[in-house]
């Protein structure tokens, strides 16, 4: 809230320059700002009496952008990456796809590794859970399992991630 739109009798009142002018009415603090050519702002709504400031409400603005912006960079997202791979996979084929999975959790993603299965695969499911073994068994040297191995219709997936 700024200026007018301040509705409290009372309110803390703090200088442009930042010192503290004390407890006043909203009426007066508002005359101060008029006086000193700058915008009267509520800082902390919640406080008994709420806190307002003198300041500039577009310089306030731009500062509270500002650091909004500042957090988000220093932000890591995580993203989930998914390596497919099917029962009767051959050897080498499976080592291209560890080589992936090593690839997106050095870069500190999430692997979701994915068993396809297809047609009569489904009778054999729980015997080609061992593809999956092996693959988690390969890489946890640099991962370990956040999400074990389950059944989800058609597919068996595990989640791996970076070891801390």
């Amino acid at each position: 809230m700024i200026n007018g739109q301040i509705r409290d009798k009372e309110v803390r009142l703090i200088g442009e320059s930042g010192e503290q002018l004390g407890i006043m009415s909203s009426k007066d603090a508002y005359k101060l700002a008029q006086d000193a050519e700058l915008d009267l702002v509520k800082i902390s709504p919640k406080a008994q009496p709420p806190v307002c400031k003198i300041i500039d409400y577009g310089k306030y603005k731009y500062e509270l952008a500002r650091k909004e912006k500042e957090a988000k960079k220093k932000q890591k997202t995580v993203e989930l990456k998914e390596v497919r791979l099917s029962p009767n996979i051959e050897t080498n084929d499976l080592n291209t796809k560890i080589n992936n999975a090593k690839k997106f959790i050095s870069k500190g993603n999430k692997v979701k590794v994915t068993l396809r299965f297809r047609g009569r695969e489904m009778a054999h499911a729980m015997q080609s859970k061992r593809v999956l073994d092996d693959f988690a068994k390969q890489l946890e040297d640099i991962a370990v399992i956040e999400k074990p191995a389950k059944m989800e219709g058609r597919s068996m997936s595990m989640v791996l991630t970076e070891k801390r």
